[in-house]
Protein backbone atom coordinates (compact mmCIF):
# COMPACT_ATOMS: atom_id res chain seq x y z
CA UNK A 1 0.00 0.00 0.00
CA UNK A 2 2.19 2.48 -0.86
CA UNK A 3 1.55 6.00 -1.80
CA UNK A 4 2.85 9.66 -3.53
CA UNK A 5 2.73 11.57 -0.27
CA UNK A 6 5.90 12.07 1.40
CA UNK A 7 6.87 9.59 4.11
CA UNK A 8 6.09 10.27 7.45
CA UNK A 9 7.38 7.69 10.77
CA UNK A 10 4.59 7.88 13.59
CA UNK A 11 6.19 6.78 16.73
CA UNK A 12 3.87 4.39 18.26
CA UNK A 13 6.16 3.57 22.06
CA UNK A 14 8.28 0.94 20.99
CA UNK A 15 6.21 0.80 17.31
CA UNK A 16 5.93 2.85 14.53
CA UNK A 17 3.81 3.18 11.50
CA UNK A 18 4.85 4.76 8.20
CA UNK A 19 1.97 7.47 7.64
CA UNK A 20 3.34 7.38 3.61
CA UNK A 21 1.02 4.10 3.35
CA UNK A 22 -2.64 3.50 4.62
CA UNK A 23 -2.88 1.85 7.69
CA UNK A 24 -5.95 -0.71 8.24
CA UNK A 25 -6.86 -0.21 11.85
CA UNK A 26 -8.69 -3.46 12.89
CA UNK A 27 -11.86 -2.79 15.76
CA UNK A 28 -11.82 -4.96 18.81
CA UNK A 29 -14.46 -4.15 20.82
CA UNK A 30 -14.31 -5.65 24.70
CA UNK A 31 -17.79 -4.36 25.64
CA UNK A 32 -21.17 -6.12 26.11
CA UNK A 33 -22.84 -3.11 24.12
CA UNK A 34 -20.94 -2.16 21.12
CA UNK A 35 -23.21 -1.57 18.10
CA UNK A 36 -22.02 -4.35 15.81
CA UNK A 37 -19.98 -6.86 17.96
CA UNK A 38 -20.81 -6.39 21.75
CA UNK A 39 -20.21 -9.01 23.65
CA UNK A 40 -18.42 -11.26 21.13
CA UNK A 41 -14.88 -10.40 22.14
CA UNK A 42 -15.27 -9.49 25.70
CA UNK A 43 -13.42 -13.22 26.66
CA UNK A 44 -9.88 -13.79 26.59
CA UNK A 45 -9.32 -16.48 24.23
CA UNK A 46 -11.74 -15.38 21.55
CA UNK A 47 -10.37 -11.86 21.76
CA UNK A 48 -6.75 -13.21 20.87
CA UNK A 49 -7.94 -14.99 18.62
CA UNK A 50 -10.01 -12.17 16.33
CA UNK A 51 -6.61 -10.19 16.72
CA UNK A 52 -5.04 -12.94 15.36
CA UNK A 53 -7.37 -13.49 12.60
CA UNK A 54 -6.70 -9.77 11.55
CA UNK A 55 -3.14 -9.57 11.48
CA UNK A 56 -3.22 -12.11 9.09
CA UNK A 57 -6.14 -10.12 7.43
CA UNK A 58 -3.40 -7.30 7.17
CA UNK A 59 -4.44 -4.92 10.14
CA UNK A 60 -1.51 -2.94 10.96
CA UNK A 61 -3.04 -1.49 14.58
CA UNK A 62 -5.62 -2.83 16.68
CA UNK A 63 -7.77 -0.37 18.65
CA UNK A 64 -9.41 -2.02 22.06
CA UNK A 65 -12.17 -0.40 23.55
CA UNK A 66 -13.83 -0.98 26.81
CA UNK A 67 -16.97 1.70 26.41
CA UNK A 68 -19.33 1.66 23.84
CA UNK A 69 -19.99 5.46 22.12
CA UNK A 70 -22.85 4.09 20.35
CA UNK A 71 -25.61 6.43 20.38
CA UNK A 72 -27.44 6.04 23.48
CA UNK A 73 -24.78 4.23 25.42
CA UNK A 74 -24.57 4.25 28.83
CA UNK A 75 -21.71 5.26 30.40
CA UNK A 76 -18.65 2.98 32.21
CA UNK A 77 -17.10 3.00 35.48
CA UNK A 78 -13.15 4.44 35.35
CA UNK A 79 -12.93 0.79 37.03
CA UNK A 80 -14.72 -1.22 34.88
CA UNK A 81 -12.69 0.44 31.88
CA UNK A 82 -9.71 -0.50 33.41
CA UNK A 83 -10.78 -4.20 33.71
CA UNK A 84 -12.16 -4.59 30.51
CA UNK A 85 -8.94 -2.84 28.45
CA UNK A 86 -5.73 -3.11 30.48
CA UNK A 87 -5.39 -6.82 31.02
CA UNK A 88 -6.24 -6.84 27.02
CA UNK A 89 -3.68 -4.63 26.20
CA UNK A 90 -0.98 -6.27 28.02
CA UNK A 91 -1.91 -10.06 26.55
CA UNK A 92 -2.11 -8.34 22.89
CA UNK A 93 1.13 -6.74 23.37
CA UNK A 94 2.82 -9.94 25.35
CA UNK A 95 1.82 -12.08 22.13
CA UNK A 96 1.55 -9.67 18.83
CA UNK A 97 4.11 -7.12 16.83
CA UNK A 98 1.15 -4.71 16.56
CA UNK A 99 0.19 -1.19 17.49
CA UNK A 100 -2.24 -1.29 19.87
CA UNK A 101 -4.57 1.52 20.18
CA UNK A 102 -6.99 2.08 22.98
CA UNK A 103 -10.28 3.78 22.32
CA UNK A 104 -10.85 5.73 25.63
CA UNK A 105 -10.98 9.09 26.67
CA UNK A 106 -10.26 7.76 30.55
CA UNK A 107 -7.04 9.03 31.92
CA UNK A 108 -6.20 6.16 33.80
CA UNK A 109 -7.07 3.92 31.22
CA UNK A 110 -4.17 6.58 28.55
CA UNK A 111 -1.66 6.04 31.32
CA UNK A 112 -2.16 2.24 32.52
CA UNK A 113 -2.71 0.74 28.96
CA UNK A 114 0.85 2.84 27.79
CA UNK A 115 2.68 1.40 30.58
CA UNK A 116 1.40 -2.37 29.71
CA UNK A 117 2.09 -1.51 25.78
CA UNK A 118 -0.08 0.28 24.38
CA UNK A 119 1.05 2.60 21.42
CA UNK A 120 -1.79 5.40 20.07
CA UNK A 121 -4.73 7.24 21.57
CA UNK A 122 -7.58 6.88 20.19
CA UNK A 123 -9.93 9.46 21.79
CA UNK A 124 -13.59 10.01 20.68
CA UNK A 125 -13.71 13.49 23.30
CA UNK A 126 -10.78 14.20 21.40
CA UNK A 127 -9.18 14.84 25.41
CA UNK A 128 -11.20 16.95 26.97
CA UNK A 129 -12.46 15.02 30.09
CA UNK A 130 -10.50 16.30 33.08
CA UNK A 131 -7.08 15.43 33.27
CA UNK A 132 -7.06 13.51 29.49
CA UNK A 133 -4.60 16.35 28.01
CA UNK A 134 -2.33 15.76 30.65
CA UNK A 135 -2.32 12.10 30.46
CA UNK A 136 -1.81 11.72 27.17
CA UNK A 137 0.63 14.12 27.33
CA UNK A 138 2.67 12.09 29.66
CA UNK A 139 2.52 9.16 27.86
CA UNK A 140 4.14 10.55 24.57
CA UNK A 141 1.94 8.85 22.39
CA UNK A 142 0.21 9.79 19.11
CA UNK A 143 -3.45 10.57 19.41
CA UNK A 144 -6.02 10.52 17.40
CA UNK A 145 -8.46 13.88 17.81
CA UNK A 146 -12.13 12.87 17.17
CA UNK A 147 -15.33 15.40 16.84
CA UNK A 148 -18.22 15.07 18.08
CA UNK A 149 -21.57 17.03 19.34
CA UNK A 150 -22.38 16.42 22.45
CA UNK A 151 -22.13 12.94 24.53
CA UNK A 152 -23.24 8.91 23.29
CA UNK A 153 -26.12 9.20 25.33
CA UNK A 154 -27.56 12.16 23.52
CA UNK A 155 -25.97 12.70 20.67
CA UNK A 156 -28.35 11.86 18.01
CA UNK A 157 -30.74 13.46 19.71
CA UNK A 158 -31.28 16.22 17.63
CA UNK A 159 -27.46 17.57 15.94
CA UNK A 160 -27.27 20.97 14.00
CA UNK A 161 -24.97 23.21 12.54
CA UNK A 162 -24.73 25.95 10.69
CA UNK A 163 -21.84 24.74 8.38
CA UNK A 164 -20.85 21.08 9.71
CA UNK A 165 -17.39 21.06 7.31
CA UNK A 166 -16.50 24.78 9.10
CA UNK A 167 -17.66 23.77 12.34
CA UNK A 168 -15.82 20.15 12.88
CA UNK A 169 -12.61 22.06 11.39
CA UNK A 170 -12.99 24.73 14.04
CA UNK A 171 -13.11 22.83 16.61
CA UNK A 172 -10.23 20.08 15.77
CA UNK A 173 -8.32 23.66 14.92
CA UNK A 174 -9.16 24.44 18.72
CA UNK A 175 -8.00 20.92 20.03
CA UNK A 176 -4.93 20.80 17.81
CA UNK A 177 -3.90 24.15 19.72
CA UNK A 178 -5.10 22.45 23.25
CA UNK A 179 -2.97 19.59 23.07
CA UNK A 180 -0.23 22.05 21.71
CA UNK A 181 -0.74 24.43 25.14
CA UNK A 182 -0.15 20.70 27.12
CA UNK A 183 2.99 19.14 25.65
CA UNK A 184 1.33 17.42 22.76
CA UNK A 185 2.78 18.78 18.84
CA UNK A 186 1.10 18.47 16.08
CA UNK A 187 3.37 15.41 14.56
CA UNK A 188 1.61 13.71 17.04
CA UNK A 189 -2.08 14.23 16.12
CA UNK A 190 -4.30 12.42 13.94
CA UNK A 191 -7.96 13.89 12.61
CA UNK A 192 -10.84 12.17 12.78
CA UNK A 193 -14.05 13.54 11.12
CA UNK A 194 -16.15 11.25 14.10
CA UNK A 195 -18.96 10.47 11.33
CA UNK A 196 -22.22 9.56 13.18
CA UNK A 197 -21.35 11.09 16.25
CA UNK A 198 -23.68 13.94 16.81
CA UNK A 199 -25.11 14.24 13.08
CA UNK A 200 -27.36 13.61 11.09
CA UNK A 201 -27.07 11.43 7.49
CA UNK A 202 -27.21 15.05 5.70
CA UNK A 203 -24.19 16.09 7.60
CA UNK A 204 -22.18 12.96 7.15
CA UNK A 205 -22.19 13.25 3.38
CA UNK A 206 -21.87 16.63 3.84
CA UNK A 207 -18.39 15.90 5.62
CA UNK A 208 -17.33 13.15 3.58
CA UNK A 209 -17.55 14.58 0.25
CA UNK A 210 -15.74 17.68 1.81
CA UNK A 211 -12.83 15.42 3.64
CA UNK A 212 -10.25 17.54 1.40
CA UNK A 213 -11.61 20.77 2.90
CA UNK A 214 -11.38 19.91 6.50
CA UNK A 215 -8.72 21.91 8.73
CA UNK A 216 -6.13 22.23 9.95
CA UNK A 217 -4.58 20.83 6.67
CA UNK A 218 -1.44 18.70 6.50
CA UNK A 219 -2.19 16.55 9.79
CA UNK A 220 -3.00 12.81 9.00
CA UNK A 221 -6.63 11.67 8.85
CA UNK A 222 -8.13 8.10 10.17
CA UNK A 223 -11.80 7.47 8.97
CA UNK A 224 -14.16 5.08 10.58
CA UNK A 225 -17.41 4.62 9.25
CA UNK A 226 -17.51 0.75 9.31
CA UNK A 227 -20.94 -0.89 9.06
CA UNK A 228 -22.38 2.63 10.62
CA UNK A 229 -25.82 4.34 10.24
CA UNK A 230 -25.24 6.18 7.87
CA UNK A 231 -24.62 2.89 5.54
CA UNK A 232 -27.95 1.94 7.10
CA UNK A 233 -29.91 4.94 5.87
CA UNK A 234 -28.58 5.41 2.53
CA UNK A 235 -28.89 1.38 1.58
CA UNK A 236 -31.62 0.51 3.79
CA UNK A 237 -29.43 -2.32 5.58
CA UNK A 238 -29.31 -3.67 8.70
CA UNK A 239 -25.27 -3.57 10.72
CA UNK A 240 -24.78 -7.24 9.31
CA UNK A 241 -24.99 -6.29 5.84
CA UNK A 242 -23.26 -3.12 5.16
CA UNK A 243 -19.90 -4.65 4.54
CA UNK A 244 -20.05 -3.20 0.67
CA UNK A 245 -21.03 0.37 2.04
CA UNK A 246 -18.50 0.02 4.40
CA UNK A 247 -15.77 -0.73 1.16
CA UNK A 248 -17.54 1.98 -0.15
CA UNK A 249 -16.58 5.16 2.05
CA UNK A 250 -13.50 3.43 2.75
CA UNK A 251 -12.47 3.47 -0.95
CA UNK A 252 -13.43 7.23 -1.09
CA UNK A 253 -11.43 7.93 1.86
CA UNK A 254 -8.01 6.51 0.70
CA UNK A 255 -8.84 8.31 -2.36
CA UNK A 256 -9.55 11.66 -0.54
CA UNK A 257 -5.83 11.11 1.62
CA UNK A 258 -7.08 9.12 4.54
CA UNK A 259 -3.97 7.28 6.73
CA UNK A 260 -5.93 5.57 8.85
CA UNK A 261 -9.22 3.06 8.02
CA UNK A 262 -10.99 1.68 11.16
CA UNK A 263 -12.61 -1.32 10.38
CA UNK A 264 -14.65 -4.46 10.99
CA UNK A 265 -13.98 -6.49 8.25
CA UNK A 266 -10.54 -5.97 7.64
CA UNK A 267 -9.44 -8.75 4.90
CA UNK A 268 -12.09 -6.65 2.30
CA UNK A 269 -10.81 -2.97 3.36
CA UNK A 270 -7.23 -4.19 3.22
CA UNK A 271 -7.84 -5.16 -0.49
CA UNK A 272 -10.04 -1.96 -1.36
CA UNK A 273 -7.39 -0.05 -0.30
CA UNK A 274 -4.66 -1.48 -2.31
CA UNK A 275 -6.37 -1.64 -5.12
CA UNK A 276 -7.50 1.84 -4.54
CA UNK A 277 -3.53 2.68 -4.04
CA UNK A 278 -2.54 1.11 -7.03
CA UNK A 279 -4.74 3.22 -9.35
CA UNK A 280 -3.48 6.77 -7.59
CA UNK A 281 0.13 5.22 -7.77
CA UNK A 282 -0.44 4.74 -11.43
CA UNK A 283 -1.91 7.99 -12.03
CA UNK A 284 0.55 10.04 -10.11
CA UNK A 285 3.13 8.44 -12.35
CA UNK A 286 1.83 9.08 -15.78
CA UNK A 287 1.63 13.11 -14.18
CA UNK A 288 5.38 13.00 -13.45
CA UNK A 289 6.08 11.97 -16.87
Amino acid sequence: MSSSLQSSRLPCGSRELDLSRVHIMGILNVTPDSFSDGGRFDRLDAALAHVESMLNAGATLIDVGGESTRPGAAPVSTEEELHRVVPMVEAIASRFDVVISVDTSTPEVMTQSAAVGAGFINDVRSLERDGALQAAAATGLPVCLMHRQGEPGNMQDQPRYASVVDEVSAYLVARVAACGLAGIPSTQLILDPGFGFGKTLEHNLQLFAQLKSLRPVGLPLLVGVSRKSMIGQVLDKPIDQRLYGSLALAALAVRDGARIIRAHDVAQTVDVVRMVDAVMSATSCSAEK
